[in-house]
């Protein structure tokens, strides 16, 4: 036997009793038996059930397309019309089709402003973006090239063509037909080198043209301060450019096409609002004439070496200016060059002491009041004490024995201070009449023309005339006037006492080609006919009696009649008496009067500057040129030649 005891086998227990329910049926399966305990580990996976997830999936998606569904309502069914007008307007352009402006000329028809075919240079500046060009600095090349031929800022340009949310830039405003020639060629140039080298890209494809229009002053600055200006926008920016604005400019049609590119697109119909054209007008003034009268005052403000001058030509029978020229002038063709003071209408904007020209309306007043006759003797001392002055002439002197008429044509201040004197019991009331009187005339009013800036001049009431002025309006000083005002004045008398208001405008010419007359000045007597001829022949003395002070004026074969005026001048910049306003103003022919010619001077530096040795010149040259022009002959008569002077 071997040491070592075999293996002992697993012998099974016994079966227990067996028990009624314990009995296992035929065929039944053994039962099973407690599984044993196991050690305790990792703890097994179970899965989720998907049903939740597939729940929440599907509630997601339901919102979705509720939300897809809605939208899709809103767009097509609620904000259709909105969506459908968005979409008419990003795909139709409407551009502004501007009014051709009516034309401004003489009263011969001669063309003083015209408007001629010119160019909008606009862009898209969709069409210079990276998207489109497939380079970023396509607008700074652009800028680059049509700085130079619009003479504007390359970053000016460059900014436009950056421009969000837009469709239509504006570059410049009426270019002439060259600057849009020099830009097609480019732009020509560029499309043919885009198609031969794939690198080179057209970056002035985006640059467009639309038609418009330019104003141009065919005389330069002849008339410049009649006519105005027209400003960058296209509307009037002074004179009758601006009186008339409404007239002239007419009225902007609309055209709205449907566009591809920034292009027409040809086969889709396109809705036009024709533009209604504007009015033609036409001046009552006298192209040549108001080139003479221009001409004579230009060289003679050079000559004189002063601030500035003007003259007027008025027809006394109509009240119609024939000329009004200013110097310095301006070119309303180029107003970069323009000084700044010469804009406008000087002429009118004026308001200046008009000094012994004034003394006219003195001597009508005592005329119409009988308070003397041309003949009435006038004792004219040195100096003359009055309130708590002495007045003087502008020469010393010893007494002088003057008629009434004397006084005018010696311009005395001291004799029209006396004779003034006699219009009423008091000065207080001589005062009243004389303002009466001025006012007749139509100072401190204005003119009548309704010209833009124009200035009404200064009147005080007469109880509010200093102890000086009631001295010194008599003879012109102690208040304001313009040129238009005292050129009427004489145009006054020339038409026997009847006062027309000036006009500038003969009348309009509509698009239907109908020229309608402008309405009839209004007429006022202010003194009656045979005061008006008897200042006449007073005047006459002034130019041809030898002690008169208009000596220059004469003119060989007419009859002249005028006045000269120097005049203490306010300096506008500091509100002192500095210089003189040197003046002359008249009528011929004397005995039957056609044309009224004043010329004012301001601040003669170089030379004379008394009215009748810088301004008669001046009046006797547009004068003749006038009469010569219009064809006026003399009348034939002898002068008057009232006495001057008488012996004591």
């Amino acid at each position: 036997m071997s040491d070592r005891e075999p293996p002992r086998r697993r012998v099974p227990a016994p079966a227990g009793p067996v028990r009624p329910g314990n009995q296992r049926r035929p065929g039944a399966r053994p039962a099973r038996r407690p599984a044993a305990a196991r050690p305790a580990g990792p703890k097994a996976l179970r899965l989720g059930s998907p049903r939740p997830r597939l729940r929440m999936v599907s509630l997601a998606l339901t919102l979705v397309l509720i939300a897809f569904v809605v939208r899709l309502l809103q767009v097509q069914a609620v904000d259709a019309g909105e969506y459908t007008a968005r979409a008419e307007r990003d795909r139709y352009v409407g551009h502004v089709l501007a009014a051709e402006r009516g034309e401004i000329t003489d009263r011969d028809g001669v063309a003083l402003a015209i408007s001629v075919d010119a160019n909008d240079i606009t862009a898209d500046p969709t069409l210079f973006t990276r998207e489109q060009t497939k380079i970023a600095d396509a607008p700074e090349q652009a800028a680059a090239l049509l700085a130079p031929i619009l003479g504007q800022d390359e970053e000016a340009i460059a900014a436009k063509l950056k421009a969000k949310n837009t469709r239509y830039v504006l570059l410049a405003r009426r270019q002439m037909p060259e600057v849009w020639k020099q830009i097609r060629d480019l732009k020509t140039a560029l499309a043919k080198k885009a198609g031969t080298d794939p690198g080179t890209v057209n970056v002035l494809a985006g640059v467009f043209q639309d038609p418009s229009s330019k104003r141009v002053y065919p005389n330069g600055g002849l008339a410049a301060g009649i006519l105005g200006w027209v400003n960058s926008e296209g509307e009037g920016g002074g004179g009758v450019e601006r009186k008339l604005e409404k007239e002239l400019a007419g009225k902007n049609g609309e055209i709205r096409y449907a566009q591809s590119g920034g292009r027409q697109v040809p086969t889709v119909s396109a809705t036009e609002t024709p533009a209604v054209p504007g009015s033609d007008i036409e001046l009552t003034i006298d192209r040549d004439i108001q080139w003479a009268a221009q001409n004579a005052i230009t060289e003679q403000v050079k000559k004189s070496k002063a601030d500035r001058g003007y003259v007027i030509v008025q027809d006394t029978r109509t009240g119609e200016i024939l000329a009004l020229a200013n110097a310095p002038g301006f070119d309303p063709n180029d107003l970069s060059k323009a000084n700044g003071d010469a804009l406008g209408n000087a002429a009118l904007q004026d308001a200046y002491e008009p000094g012994s020209t004034a003394k006219v309306m003195s001597m009508a007043a005592v005329l119409e009041e009988n308070a003397a006759t041309p003949l009435t003797h006038v004792t004219v001392p040195n100096r003359l004490h009055r309130g708590d002055r002495l007045f003087k002439d502008d020469v010393d002197h010893p007494t002088w024995y003057l008629t009434l008429n004397g006084v005018l044509a010696k311009s005395s201040n001291i004799g029209t201070i006396l004779a003034t004197g006699q219009l009423g019991k008091t000065q207080k009331q001589a005062n009243q009449v004389l303002y009466s009187y001025l006012r007749k005339f139509g100072l401190g009013s204005y003119s009548g023309l309704g010209f833009p800036g124009e200035t009404k001049g200064i009147l005080a009431p007469p109880d509010t005339w200093s102890t000086s002025q009631q001295y010194t309006i008599p003879f012109g000083q102690g208040m304001s006037i313009n040129a238009m005002q005292a050129a009427s004045v004489y145009s006054t008398i020339a038409n026997g006492g009847v006062r027309i208001e000036p006009t500038l405008v003969r009348g309009s010419k509509g698009p239907d080609g109908r020229f309608t007359p402008a309405p009839k000045p209004k007429e006022t007597r202010v003194v009656s006919e045979k005061t008006a001829k008897t200042l006449a022949r007073m005047l006459e003395s002034v130019v041809d009696d030898v002690e008169g002070t208009g000596t220059k004026a004469r003119i060989p074969g007419y009859r002249v009649a005028g006045k000269t005026g120097t005049a203490n001048r306010v300096d506008p910049a500091t509100g002192r008496y500095r210089g003189y306003t040197s003046s002359f103003a008249g009528f011929a022919p004397a005995d039957n009067p056609r044309i009224t010619v004043y010329c004012a001077i301001q601040n003669a530096t170089k030379g004379g500057y008394f009215g009748g040795q810088i301004c008669g010149p001046i009046y006797k040259e547009v004068m003749e040129f006038a009469l010569k022009t219009l064809q006026i002959p003399p009348t034939g008569a002898k002068a008057a030649n009232l006495p001057v002077a008488f012996k004591p």
